[in-house]
C-alpha cells in the first residue's frame, strides 16, 4: 500500500458524525465511524466521534472527528490537520517524515502505539500547520 496524504478535519461542538454524513452525501463513498467509547473512553464523550474516514469514489480519503475541548484547543481556522498515514512496511519513511516536519516546530505527540494498535503521533510544523503521522500495526 503507498503511503496517504490527506486532510483530517476536527470537528467543533460534537458534530462530526453530522459533519461526516454531510460530506458523504455531498461526494459519495463509504464511510466508516468509530466512537471514543469504542475505545475504552466513558462518560460524555463516549459517543463522540473519535475517526470517522471516508473513502469516495473518485479516490478521496476524507477524515472528520470530534475534538472535545479537554483535548486540544480548537479555534475555526486551525482545526484542520494534513494527516500522511501508511502500513508498517513504510515505518521507517514515515518516521522520517513526522522527524523531518517536526524540525523547528512542536511535537504535540510522540510516536506511540495508540489505542487504535498504529503507531501515531501529531505536531505543528514551523509555519504552524497540524501535522499527524499514521504508521498501521503489521498484520501479518
Amino acid at each position: 500500500m503507498a503511503s496517504k496524504l490527506n486532510p483530517y478535519i476536527n470537528v467543533l461542538d460534537g458534530r462530526a458524525r453530522q459533519a461526516a454524513e454531510f460530506y458523504q452525501s455531498v461526494l459519495g463513498g463509504d464511510l466508516q465511524v468509530s466512537t471514543f467509547g469504542e475505545s475504552g473512553m466513558e462518560g460524555p464523550f463516549a459517543d463522540q466521534v473519535m475517526h470517522a474516514q471516508l473513502e469516495t469514489p473518485a479516490g478521496y480519503t476524507l477524515m472528520v472527528s470530534d475534538t472535545p475541548a479537554e483535548m486540544m484547543k480548537l479555534d475555526m481556522g486551525n482545526n484542520i490537520s494534513v494527516s500522511i498515514s501508511g502500513d508498517a512496511g513504510q515505518a521507517d519513511e514515515l518516521r522520517g517524515y513526522f522527524n523531518g516536519l517536526a524540525e523547528g516546530g512542536t511535537v504535540n505527540e510522540p510516536l506511540a502505539v495508540a489505542p487504535w494498535g498504529a503507531e501515531f503521533g501529531m505536531l505543528t510544523d514551523r509555519f504552524g500547520i497540524n501535522w499527524m503521522v499514521n504508521i498501521a500495526a503489521d498484520q501479518a
